[in-house]
């Protein structure tokens, strides 16, 4: 089971799209393990965006980034570093694919509602900057072990 991170950002946050957003990655199968909502931090946006850092836009995003709150979600599934990147789409709102979170919804490449981590590295880095270990339940045990007791109604 793999794991990945996935913020809703402040302005798909005030445009009221959580539930849009969680509904597509569910309706593709994927487990939602870890889920909050937060105002980032200076530090935590530089963190996340450190490899920007050299860029004309790294202001511009950090401004955006810790304007509103967003929404934090640590997803499991097969291969879902890649399958969360598929649903949300390209950067540049103008070249993702219709029927992408990005194609469907967003405004421009700052307010493009959604970051995904591009890489399982990426995520295992980004998933700390947002969670303790303690926050992030676990689907990955068959259903025969999880269950514990039998029904009796």
């Amino acid at each position: 089971m793999e794991r990945t991170l996935l913020l809703i950002k402040p302005d798909g946050v005030m445009r009221g799209l959580l539930g849009e957003v969680i509904s597509r990655i569910e309706r593709k199968g994927l487990k939602i393990a870890g889920l909050k909502i937060l105002k980032l931090t200076k530090d935590q946006g530089e963190s996340l965006y450190s490899i920007h850092k050299a860029k004309e836009f790294y202001p511009r995003l950090i401004r955006h980034m810790t304007s509103a709150p967003v929404a934090a979600l640590v997803i499991e599934g097969p291969d879902c570093v890649r399958a969360v990147r598929r649903i949300v789409g390209s950067t540049n709102p103008q070249e993702a694919t219709p029927g992408s979170i990005r194609g469907d919804l967003a405004l421009n490449t700052t307010e493009n509602v959604v970051h995904a981590a591009d890489s399982v590295e990426s995520a295992e880095y980004e998933i700390k900057i947002f969670f303790k270990p303690d926050e992030i339940l676990s689907y990955s045990k068959p259903a025969a072990e999880s269950r514990h007791h039998t029904s009796t109604g």
